[in-house]
């Protein structure tokens, strides 16, 4: 779109062109301006251009330079292609960080800046670039998009500009320098030479200050020879550092580190006096070698070791060197343990002073050792829920499992037999260790909720389930909290209907559960027992049916308190007590038959109700007594926290890949102890957060703890 000036009378032509970014596209658009007389001109659309922005490691500074840049590349192509002579041309961006890069004399820029600004200025001057207000950019529609039937009226065609702001004057704000804050600006390097003199001094601990700036034997030598260099040959121009020159560093950093830790025993040995008793020293009989070094005496002189190996450098455990030392040659031999690291120290030719407690510590820390041979996270046993030490009726409080699978004859062909697999879902008593097995013919959320019906009308309401997060258990569950949200509106009926209300225990946590755990160990034992004195070839539904009767019936006949050996004290407290109110295989007496009906209901109501009170009378003195000790994790260890470095266990891939996280949320239990965490992974270029309890992490880094 031209002006309606035509270019063969205008006596001056203008050239503007105006860039814009965001976080979704880069635009720029250039207008030509014809001037017929100094009072009548006219602009006119000429060309413009957006692209799509980078979808990763880009500022919005970074944005709005590459705009910049779109900018400069659309005012070259529109001068070369566009036959009319253009007498001037600006350039205006609504960044003042663009501007001040492309301002600034002063202070360099690092290379993604400086490659761009480059870009810039080879085709234009800084001060052809001005500012001008986000709100006033005809760039910024092609930065934010329009829709199609407002194209054609929007401002990317009809700028409305005023002549008198191209000749605003540039705000002196952009010709100063970027700010030291500035990621984009380097920092300023001031260069100092000093000449070394004989009455110049330095001191020891000063030059210890400085080795713990760095985190590497190597580097720290490559710097001081570097700067040894640079005062030997007073220039910065540093060649590469020869093996010798390594050498000599090293010993040079020794002998300082020396000086400032055994000062007193060096002047001892320079005035030809032993070093004093009580030094650390005086059982190496030590001496200083024709280099300045102090070195270990010993009485290997005649071993023909080498002297590395006969005579050791001397270093302090509480020196920084030391601490590089170890972990330089610790890498050395890939991360090995204590023994191996400290006898590469000693075949190096260093004799570290305490080195033993200093390189277990050094292990300890290192993050590396931590990936391949941490141990898992512990925490002390939790007390047992209330849900457990309550005398409620049975199957009150339930723990909720399914194992399984068995083959099983469904039909018979000609050709022999179709078989089909079955299930089962066991019911934990959580408080008298009862259980109730029901056999589904597949594992989905409604052969579950049938299973579940079957059991409260056999066994009665049930107020509490637990279990683990088993797919047709839980569709997904709130991040804060063990309340179930499960999203097949079945399950929320039947949970409705009943009153019942269900916690889940972490993923990969089946200590979690170890009530119904152990219970289901127990049942397969037994079920293998009897499919190998069946035959499991013609194993039908019905016959696995009374299997799992039977496996319930022994598995509630089993003591859950020690057999007394009193002869009287022969009741054994199992659940089937409870169940079945029978004491054995002996049904409760009725005491005379001649007695009318109400008489002989209240003499058995009677017994029954006696045999219950000696239950629960056991089941406190005897059972619950049992559960006191913790078997495992007797001691209480530090709790992880937010910001913890950590990588979690998978079974499926070995330990070197296992992936790294970290700690979005410590979740305490009641007692303040962390047993289970929210961990955030990037899985795929996305991040991924899981539920893991602290026995399946790995902690590698703690920065809150130092």
């Amino acid at each position: 779109m031209f002006t309606s000036i035509p270019t063969s009378e205008a006596t001056r032509t203008e050239l503007h062109v105006y860039s814009d970014a965001s976080e979704q596209a880069v635009a720029a658009v250039a207008y030509l301006k014809v001037f017929r007389t100094d009072d009548e001109h006219e602009l006119g659309f000429v060309f413009g251009k957006s692209k799509l922005s980078p979808k990763h490691g880009h500022t919005i500074p970074r944005l709005e330079l590459c705009s910049a840049v779109l900018a400069s590349e659309i005012a070259t192509a529109v001068t070369r292609q566009l036959n009319v002579p253009v007498d001037a041309t600006y350039f205006y961006s609504d960044s003042k960080v663009v501007l001040g890069y492309l301002y600034n004399r002063t202070r360099g820029f690092y290379t993604y800046v400086s490659n761009r600004v480059d870009r810039i200025l080879r085709v234009s001057r800084a001060e052809q670039w001005n500012y001008i207000p986000s709100e006033q950019n005809p760039a910024d529609v092609g930065t934010r998009g329009v829709l199609a039937k407002n194209l054609k009226d929007c401002q990317w065609w009809k700028p409305p500009f005023q002549v008198s702001f191209y000749k605003q004057d540039i705000d002196e704000s952009f010709q100063m320098v970027k700010p030291d804050d500035d990621v984009e600006v380097r920092p300023l390097i001031t260069a100092m030479k000093v000449e070394e003199t004989e009455n110049s001094s330095y001191s020891p601990s000063s030059w210890e200050k400085r080795f713990c700036k760095f985190s590497s034997w190597e580097r720290l030598v490559l710097g001081m020879s570097r700067l040894r260099k640079a005062a030997l040959e007073k220039t910065f121009h540093i060649s590469h550092t020869t093996a010798k020159e390594f050498s000599a560093t090293e010993l040079l950093i020794l002998k300082i580190v020396q000086k400032a830790v055994f000062g007193k025993e060096i002047q001892s040995l320079t005035s030809g006096k032993a070093v004093p008793n009580d030094s650390p020293l005086s059982s190496l009989y030590p001496y200083i070698d024709e280099e300045g070094v102090l070195r270990v005496g010993g009485r290997l002189k005649n071993a023909n070791l080498g002297r590395n190996m006969e005579h050791p450098v001397i270093v302090s455990k509480s020196s920084h060197v030391a601490v590089l030392l170890v972990r330089h040659y610790h890498e050395k031999v890939h991360h090995q343990g204590r023994h191996i690291t400290a006898g590469a120290l000693r075949t190096a030719g260093f004799w570290i002073i305490g080195a033993r407690r200093l390189v277990s510590s050094i292990l300890h820390q290192c993050v590396t050792c931590r990936k391949l041979r941490g141990q898992l996270q512990t925490q002390i046993m939790a007390n047992l829920p209330s849900c457990c030490l309550q005398p409620v009726p049975p199957f009150t409080y339930v723990g909720v499992d399914t194992f399984g699978h068995w083959n099983v004859v469904s039909r018979r062909t000609r050709g022999g037999s179709a078989n089909s697999k079955r299930w089962a879902i066991m019911f934990t008593c959580l408080t008298v260790r009862a259980v109730h097995i029901e056999v589904v013919e597949q594992m989905s959320t409604s052969a579950f909720i049938n299973a579940s019906r079957r059991f409260v009308s056999i066994r009665g309401k049930v107020l509490e389930y637990r279990s683990d997060r088993g797919t047709n258990f839980v569709g997904s569950t709130s991040s804060n909290t063990d309340a179930v949200n499960v999203e097949d509106p079945a399950v929320q009926k039947f949970l409705l209907s009943e009153g019942s209300t269900w916690i889940f225990n972490p993923p990969h946590s089946s200590h979690f559960g170890g009530v119904w755990e152990r219970m289901i160990g127990v049942a397969r034992k037994i079920i293998d027992a009897l499919l190998l004195e069946n035959s499991a070839k013609e194993l039908t539904h019905e016959v696995l049916v009374t299997f799992i009767a039977e496996v319930s019936m022994i598995i509630n006949s089993r003591p859950i308190a020690p057999v007394s050996s009193d002869p009287e004290n022969a009741m054994i407290l199992s659940p089937n007590v409870l169940l079945t109110q029978k004491e054995g295989d002996e049904v409760p007496p009725l005491r005379d038959l001649d007695l009318n009906i109400r008489d002989m209901f209240k003499s058995n109501w009677k017994h029954v109700q006696v045999l219950a009170d000696r239950f629960w009378k056991r089941w406190k003195d005897e059972y619950l007594q049992n559960l006191q000790s913790r078997r495992k994790w007797k001691t209480e260890k530090e709790n992880l926290r937010e910001g913890d470095v950590v990588m979690l266990r998978d079974k499926d891939m070995n330990r070197c890949e296992w992936p790294l996280g970290l700690v979005e949320e410590a979740i305490k239990s009641e007692d303040g102890n962390v047993r289970k965490v929210k961990v955030r992974v990037i899985r795929q270029g996305r991040p991924v957060e899981y539920f893991r309890p602290v026995t399946e992490v790995v902690l590698l880094y703690a920065p809150t703890n130092e």
